[in-house]
């Protein structure tokens, strides 16, 4: 009888044992499905972020692309207006908008340091006079709060140590805040102003007004001729 009982409750024990051990092993299917798919989607995410940058890098020069620094340094080489460079945050020039009759102090670098203090150039572009394009921004609450007044037709006048440069406005643009056609090289004297859109929206605005001037006029100061 003893035996029995002793043989009886082996059974059920295994019976307990091979009940859970379904669940347990369905558990275990899962999670590392889990883990896996994590790790997957991981991989693709930083392997996207890699294709997007070399697309900049690799689309250069059209309207797809950010200023690459090393074709801005090769401009800087070999452009005679500058001798030297302004420093990151150094007040290097005016902007006059005539329409508007403003005047504002324009800074290198387009941080929130910069751009607390005036406009802000971008220090990735090239400077105002310089072939290609200079891409200048401000914020719309201050130094650009009446920008979007200005329109084609109307001029853009940069004063810096290497002169006075007159631009022309031949395009206005609304794009949205990640747009990086905003940044890109041009074949001809370009400057570019961006500031967020729309002007009066409360919080981070989710558009940029985008001015887009060509060089109609040239004072240069002969010192930094060559």
């Amino acid at each position: 009888m003893s035996r029995h009982r002793k043989t009886g409750r082996a059974m059920r024990k295994r019976m307990v044992l091979s009940s859970l051990s379904v669940p347990l092993m369905v558990l275990g299917v899962g999670f590392g499905g889990y883990n896996l798919l994590n790790f997957s989607q991981g991989y693709h995410a930083v392997d996207n972020r890699d294709i997007e940058a070399s697309e900049f890098v690799s689309t250069a020069g059209e309207e797809t692309g950010e200023l690459p620094a090393q074709k801005v340094a090769a401009d800087r080489d070999f452009d005679p207006l500058y001798s030297t460079f302004p420093e990151e945050g150094e007040e290097f020039g005016e902007l006059i908008i005539p329409k508007l009759k403003a005047a504002m102090p324009v800074f290198h670098g387009a941080d929130p340091d910069e751009l607390a203090k005036g406009v802000g150039h971008y220090a990735e572009s090239v400077l105002p006079g310089m072939g290609n394009n200079s891409v200048l921004s401000g914020h719309r609450g201050t130094v650009f709060r009446e920008l979007g007044k200005v329109g084609e037709g109307d001029l853009l006048i940069v004063r810096t140590e290497a002169g006075e440069f007159t631009y022309k406005v031949h395009t206005v643009r609304i794009v949205d805040d990640m747009d990086k056609t905003v940044i890109v090289q041009k074949d001809e004297a370009t400057l570019t102003l961006t500031t967020c859109y729309p002007f009066g929206f409360i919080g981070d605005a989710p558009k940029r007004y985008v001015l887009v001037a060509e060089l109609v006029n040239s004072n240069t100061n002969k010192v930094n001729e060559v």
